[in-house]
């Protein structure tokens, strides 16, 4: 876990000091409340997708400007086809897929999964 990236990103505003990466090196120096280390915990996977999200947009906007873009501007020009430049942009999303974000998850709920189903012998009975 990214302590440090999770505090930047959560606790902006506050001011703290971490020695090694793990929570017992975090010196708390601001007013208010230092997270607990399961609130850092529950923060992690959010965290992680913001930033693999951020990097994915740069990445497509990179890939936009050196690889759709000009096809964009010779299609206006009348020099190639509408359909080459959508599929420069498709290629580009292709390459870079943004990551699937974990508040929209939604986990089964224990009775529907395939375990706790009762088996096709079973109801035959």
């Amino acid at each position: 876990m990214d302590i440090a990236q999770i505090l930047t990103k959560r606790y902006p505003d506050a001011e703290w000091t971490l020695d090694g990466d793990s929570y017992s090196g975090l010196t708390w120096l601001s007013d208010s409340t230092k997270p607990t280390f399961a609130e850092l915990e529950a923060e992690q996977a959010q965290v992680e997708y913001e930033v693999a999200h951020a990097r994915v947009v740069a990445d497509r906007q990179a890939a936009y400007r050196d690889d759709s873009d000009p096809i964009f501007f010779d299609y206006q020009r009348g020099e190639a086809m509408e359909q080459d430049w959508l599929d420069a942009v498709q290629a580009v999303k292709d390459a870079h897929p943004y990551p699937v974000d974990p508040s929209t998850i939604v986990e089964p709920e224990p009775e529907l999964l395939p375990e706790a189903l009762p088996l096709e012998d079973e109801v035959a009975e």
